[in-house]
């Protein structure tokens, strides 16, 4: 497993703690994540993902409402709804380019996920980027084919 896929495997465990648990003690997360990476830029990585997300999470959780045609976030798998919530930070948040972010989530949903959820997040995701972003992906696919 690539470095940052584990600090976001990581980090999407603890949002969907979070999720299962509102009363989480954020020092325990903290330790989980530093037992998980064992030190270094994987874990501050993997903490300003959890701090991000969360710090985001009423914005995140609106534009995902309005994104998810036919579905609202309670109804959703709490494996899908978080890991939405940590692809929706990375998308909307950082740098990172929109088709990892898009395929890092894709993995974790169907690792954790049902036999649907990679389908699902993918879909949701495609649909949240801006269409000008969506355009560009496209043509640059084109180029490199």
């Amino acid at each position: 497993m690539a470095k940052r896929s584990q600090a976001r495997e990581v980090a999407f465990q603890v949002l969907y703690q979070d999720d299962l648990n509102p009363r989480n003690n954020p020092a325990i997360t903290d330790a989980f994540i530093e037992e998980q990476l064992g030190g270094g830029e994987l874990v501050e990585f993997a903490r300003s993902l959890v701090a991000g997300a969360r710090r985001n999470r009423a914005q995140i959780d609106v534009i995902l409402g309005e994104t998810a045609e036919h579905w609202t976030l309670d109804r959703m798998a709490a494996t899908d709804r978080n890991v939405l919530r940590l692809a929706a930070f990375e998308l909307l948040h950082t740098d990172t380019p929109r088709a990892v972010v898009i395929d890092e989530a894709v993995e974790l949903a169907r690792r954790f996920g049902t036999a649907q959820s990679g389908q699902f997040v993918n879909g949701i995701l495609d649909r949240l980027a801006p269409p000008e972003t969506r355009a560009a992906d496209r043509a640059g696919a084109r180029l490199t084919e």
